[in-house]
């Protein structure tokens, strides 16, 4: 598959966050693998006639909306050659569908034949000479750019080459590779017996119960909060309603259960439905067998009294009235019986976090474009969140 064509087959499906970004390699799913600084089909018409990178496609289609100065400058900041301004729309347009074609794209440019023939496959043997090459690559007209690419491709290897090896024996390759089958056999049993601990807690109407473990593997699983009386029941994450703010109701499930942020606009036009009023999360990228449910709510106005005891954790918009009404005399009072955290893009302003540097909150930093770091920042907020409950339970 052509990157510029797989590109822009995803970005007329709205699933550039499919894309995800590891090492010098750009991932498209699970089905392609294209290095990032690979040469595209398209060509640009103003500089010497150089072909865009693959990398610098996805840089200039992910951020489209940003003025080309602004552009420009976060291209530079990431070392990305940028697109040129007079190719910006009709590049625009040929991603996004609006024109099915463009004369800067060129796939492939063979020698012109004078006259027609029957398409014929390339032997392996005409490779080797360049007058048989044109030769058998001229009857290929009229033949789409796969067909092309498939009829010079010459095979070094298969399957059964591959296996026959001298002196080799793949019997510790059988026995590693049952190993790990009975590995991730034994881990899914675990996961979905703690799942169902998870949910019989919920459906009980909480952690209470002598004979429950706690998040910590403790006989209870009570929550003391200091100033206050102790909060029976599942723990309540708030988060803002907001939808200036990077973690809302609508993507916190994927950010924290698997470690991967995907904006809230993209979440919104895939969920069906009305919007939830509580969702349930859980840390499921972990060794541990303990398995801790979380509520998460985005309507603090809905708590009742006894509720406000279970509040564990916020994420804030680093706006003050993020917390009118609260029961709570004062920021320093809030984050003593609650944890906090601001997430923010890394390359944003200084300004953007400027009041949530004067609370005692946490400030993680996530990338616009490389998703695959999205997993440290989750963890952060998993360790900060349980280390505040370990100080919290005694």
């Amino acid at each position: 598959m052509d990157p510029l064509t797989l590109l822009r087959e995803y970005t007329i499906r709205n699933e550039l966050h499919k894309i995800v970004r590891i090492g010098d390699d750009y991932r498209f799913g699970n089905d392609y693998s294209f290095p990032c600084t690979i040469e595209t089909a398209y060509r640009s018409k103003h500089v010497q006639a150089n072909r865009y990178t693959l990398e610098t496609l996805i840089n200039f289609i992910t951020n489209h909306h940003l003025k080309h100065t602004d552009y420009i400058q976060q291209s530079r900041s990431l070392r990305i050659p940028a697109v040129t301004l007079p190719d910006r729309k009709p590049l625009l347009d040929y991603l996004t569908g609006k024109t099915a074609s463009s004369d800067s794209i060129e796939f492939l440019k063979f020698p012109q034949p004078n006259e027609t023939t029957v398409p014929v496959s390339v032997s392996a043997a005409s490779l080797g000479n360049d007058e048989n090459f044109l030769t058998d690559v001229r009857v290929l007209e009229n033949r789409n750019p796969i067909e092309l690419i498939r009829a010079v491709e010459k095979p070094l290897k298969d399957r059964e080459s591959i296996l026959m090896c001298k002196n080799r024996d793949f019997y510790s390759v059988f026995t590693a590779a049952l190993r790990r089958d009975e590995e991730r056999q034994r881990a899914e049993s675990l996961q979905r017996k703690d799942g169902l601990v998870a949910k019989n807690r919920i459906e009980r109407g909480g952690f209470g119960g002598g004979d429950e473990l706690g998040y910590d593997g403790g006989p209870k699983a009570k929550m003391h909060l200091k100033g206050s009386k102790i909060g029976e029941g599942v723990p309540i994450i708030l988060v803002p309603s907001a939808f200036s703010t990077l973690i809302t109701i609508y993507n916190v499930k994927e950010f924290l259960e698997d470690g991967v942020f995907i904006p809230t606009d993209v979440k919104l036009k895939q969920m069906k439905g009305t919007k939830p009023d509580c969702i349930t999360v859980q840390k499921k990228f972990s060794r541990d067998r303990v398995v801790t449910a979380y509520e998460v709510r985005d309507k603090p106005s809905a708590l009742k009294a006894e509720d406000w005891d279970r509040v564990v954790a916020v994420f804030v918009l680093g706006k003050e009235w993020q917390f009118k009404d609260w029961p709570f005399k004062n920021h320093v009072e809030i984050f003593n019986k609650i944890v906090g955290f601001f997430l923010r893009f890394e390359d944003d302003s200084v300004e953007s976090a400027k009041t949530a540097k004067q609370w005692n909150v946490k400030i993680i930093s996530i990338s616009k474009n490389k998703r695959h770091q999205d997993r440290a920042a989750a963890l952060e907020v998993w360790e900060k969140l349980e280390e505040f409950m370990r100080s919290r339970s005694h």
